[in-house]
């Protein structure tokens, strides 16, 4: 257990449906918190401490919107009047005498864990206009003596941002500009800063917590491009195999294989998004229906090659650069004397074959073995567009997930369908993914240094998209 004083605690209050509970999942990272637009969707306090190798780095606590205000505040300012030190007393006071009332039930939940020590979040929707009706929580707030700072979240298009602050400088040491549903990990950040300032007994713990938090994020940066290198490699190396009866395969028994290497290979990407969720956190996207547009895009689709894939002319230079290998054996064979014209050659169907589509492009074979038995072998995969199109998929939807606010409760549309991978991989990078693409055709093995070197490629157009 730990002790309540080893990190700080923040209680997120306000009025109902300003994005409380938005603002927890974002802030907390976790996207089990209820979220729903009908008023008193949280009706109990709920604690959500952030959790890093097993340490809580801070905690918040969602908590129901005022209900009763004025009879609250009208209430604290009948009883013997203190001093303003003495004045969380009298807080203290109101919800012992009235824990088990009913009516003052939500007002109860949101004060408790103020008054035990945590620091005030004040949540509002500056996309309305500023009203005078809002003092009374406020008041309310500062009666309780808490360090408390207000966050002004626009739920709407309108922007009424400096009547609010004018106002909410009068309440609050601190009014910060915050979105849950479009945070950064950037934004997520300063607002730490933010709150690392409101006591200075919580400076250092938050500080620490920001360290900690930086070094999760790259470390999950990290973990998301080993996972799809690993990914890569697996599905390109994939070699799927059926023992059959006779000399030759049959139709039926090649068309077969072809949709259960294909399934495979689907399966293959599935887990692979699987596991990138699970490694940012989003243990309910399942959730959500459709999350990402992509999914009614299939792997194998003209679409995907289209939006995903090497462009025409890149399939050309990649094709080329790729059949130029086999065609260099005649030209030194010859002497030089065909001018590189086999290389050439071999170029330019490397860059037709790329272009022609995935069924005529599997390596099928029928291997011999003991006892007469024979195999029906489907793949690696020889589409030399195929890993460019696997590739921009997994880091799309990689990226789109990291930077996915855990407050995001709706689907991730495809905004732009330019290929995603024209924005990280140039010329140079193309030549350097290949030559690994090429080995894993071949069933080659591949070294330590240039599985380094696809990594650093991958995560250099990662870290890309992630900006």
């Amino acid at each position: 257990m730990h002790n309540s004083n080893e990190y700080p605690k923040f209680a997120v209050v306000g009025h109902p449906n300003k994005g409380k509970s938005s603002i927890v999942s974002s802030l907390a990272l976790d996207d089990s918190v209820q979220i729903g637009d009908t008023p008193g969707t949280t009706q109990v306090k709920r604690g959500f401490p952030l959790t890093v190798d097993g340490k809580v780095v801070y905690e918040l606590f969602d908590t129901p919107g005022f209900q009763r205000a004025r009879r609250i505040l009208a209430w604290l300012k009948e009883q013997e009047p203190v001093s303003a030190d003495k004045r969380g007393d009298v807080v203290k006071a109101f919800i012992s005498q009235h824990r088990d009332s009913e009516k003052f039930r939500d007002e109860i939940e949101l004060l408790e864990p103020i008054v035990e020590g945590a620091g005030i979040i004040y949540v509002v929707d500056a996309s309305k206009p500023y009203g005078p009706e809002y003092e009374v929580e406020m008041e309310i707030l500062r009666w309780t003596g808490q360090p408390s700072m207000a966050i002004l979240n626009l739920i709407g298009d309108e922007d009424y941002r400096d009547q609010w602050k004018r106002a909410l400088g009068h309440y609050f040491r601190l009014v910060r500009t915050f979105n849950p549903i479009e945070a950064t990990f950037s934004d997520h950040m300063s607002l730490l800063e933010s709150m690392a300032q409101l006591k200075e007994e919580w400076t250092t713990s938050i500080k620490v917590a920001i360290g900690v938090l930086n070094d999760l994020h790259q470390q999950k940066v990290e973990q998301s491009v080993n996972a799809i290198v690993d990914n890569m490699k697996k599905t390109l190396s994939y070699v799927y195999a059926k023992e059959i009866k006779g000399d030759k395969a049959t139709k039926t028994e090649e068309e077969q294989a072809k949709v259960t290497y294909r399934e495979q290979i689907i399966t293959f990407e599935k887990e692979l998004e699987t596991e990138i969720e699970l490694i940012w956190n989003h243990r309910s996207i399942d959730k959500v229906e459709n999350v990402l547009v992509f999914e009614d895009v299939g792997l194998f689709s003209k679409e995907s090659a289209s939006i995903f894939g090497l462009s025409q002319n890149e399939l050309i230079i990649t094709g080329a650069s790729a059949g130029a290998v086999g065609g260099l054996g005649i030209d030194v064979a010859l002497g030089g004397h065909t001018l590189f014209l086999a290389s050439l050659i071999g170029g330019a169907v490397g860059g037709v074959g790329a272009m022609i589509g995935f069924d005529n492009l599997y390596e099928m074979k029928v291997l011999g073995q003991k006892f007469g038995k024979r195999e029906l072998t489907i793949g690696p995969m020889k589409n030399l567009n195929f890993p460019y199109i696997l590739l921009g998929r997994s880091l799309y939807h990689a990226s789109v997930i990291a930077k996915r606010s855990h407050a995001l409760r709706e689907s991730v549309k495809l905004e732009d369908e330019e290929s995603y991978t024209e924005q990280i991989i140039d010329s140079d990078t193309r030549k350097k993914l290949e030559k690994l693409h090429i080995k894993l055709r071949s069933g080659e093995e591949v070294n330590d240094e240039m599985l380094e070197e696809y990594h650093k490629v991958i995560l250099r157009g990662f870290l890309g998209l992630l900006r």
